[in-house]
């Protein structure tokens, strides 16, 4: 499918993407092209539209170059990220004189609210360029709004593993369900840190063709605040990385500690029954000449001292605190 976007004093005007269209397009959007689509805009524009097996190279020298006149980059885009599995698959931007190409196999947001705002208010989308560092921004506000919910997220899950456990989960369960909400935010971090790293990138790119080209002073600017903000951003996705590793630890602790109090209750059954244990051993031996079993208190005698001793060493180690 082909979106075509004219430029309409600022604003972006969606038209049908006939040969005329294409001609006068600022923004031919391209998603999951046929190959006679492919053909059409190669035929318009003169460029090479990448494959998707070229799209998913990671070398920096396939998504990054130029070629016949055309910057050709590539970045890794999230869809679905308003939950906790998101969807990575590359997308690739093509400037073509005046004329910005998106190639695209999946529909990260972004796409959709910043073409329907674009079309909306003039956001000086004039040429290609434009509508390319608008999108790049609208991306980069994306991927801040994304790690602001999983800081509070994480935020929450903090509370959750350092407060008392309720009444409704068992320590066991709680803990599982923990864990596992921290792996999925601990993914889900990662992933965008990767998308940002390969954003970051881009712009640098971008920055460096579009200083070597003079272009306007405005917008190698906005392309520099893009290049601070981005690399913000990745800083605070470390340190939400770091976070989820500081909650990740202190949950195998807690786990730990729970198992440690399970172990030690056992540990200390068995030092509490050892001695009854001992003497009941000792008057069940069948020998003929015991001095005990013909007294008539032989019997309760031998049922106290094994209370006594099995009392004893729970009294002593509740002094010591050790229960």
């Amino acid at each position: 499918m082909i979106n075509a976007y004219a430029s309409d004093g600022g604003r972006l005007q969606l038209t049908e993407p006939d040969d005329a269209a294409l001609q006068g397009a600022v923004w031919l959007d391209l998603f999951e092209p046929t190959k006679e689509e492919e053909a059409a805009v190669e035929r318009a524009l003169g460029i090479d539209v990448p494959m998707r097996e070229e799209m998913e190279e990671i070398e920096i020298s396939s998504r990054l170059y130029l070629e016949n006149n055309a910057v050709y980059m590539t970045a890794t885009w999230p869809a679905n990220t308003d939950g906790d599995d998101p969807h990575l698959a590359p997308v690739t931007f093509v400037l073509a004189g005046e004329r910005l190409v998106t190639v695209r196999y999946h529909e990260p947001r972004t796409f959709q609210t910043f073409s329907s705002r674009a079309c909306r208010a003039a956001l000086g989308c004039h040429n290609g360029e434009a509508v390319l560092v608008a999108l790049l921004e609208a991306q980069v506000d994306r991927l801040a709004d994304v790690l602001e919910r999983i800081g509070r997220d994480i935020a929450q899950l903090s509370r959750e593993v350092f407060q008392r456990p309720g009444a409704k989960l068992s320590t066991g369960a709680r803990f599982q369900l923990v864990l596992q909400a921290i792996g999925r935010k601990g993914d889900l971090t990662s992933n965008i840190r990767d998308c940002l790293g390969s954003l970051l990138r881009m712009i640098g790119f971008l920055g460096n063709v579009t200083l070597q080209a003079r272009n306007d002073k405005e917008l190698r600017a906005r392309i520099g605040t893009l290049s601070s903000d981005c690399q913000s951003i990745i800083d605070h996705a470390g340190f939400l990385t770091q976070k989820v590793m500081f909650l990740l630890d202190a949950t195998l602790g807690h786990i730990s500690i729970e198992q440690n109090a399970i172990i030690k209750i056992f540990s200390v059954a068995a030092v509490v029954f050892l001695p009854p244990t001992l003497i009941a051993s000792i008057y069940g031996m069948n020998f003929d000449f015991m001095p005990e079993l013909a007294s008539p208190f032989g019997y309760p005698l031998a049922l106290l001292l094994m209370v006594v001793s099995a009392v004893l060493p729970f009294w002593y180690f509740k002094r010591r605190r050790w229960l």
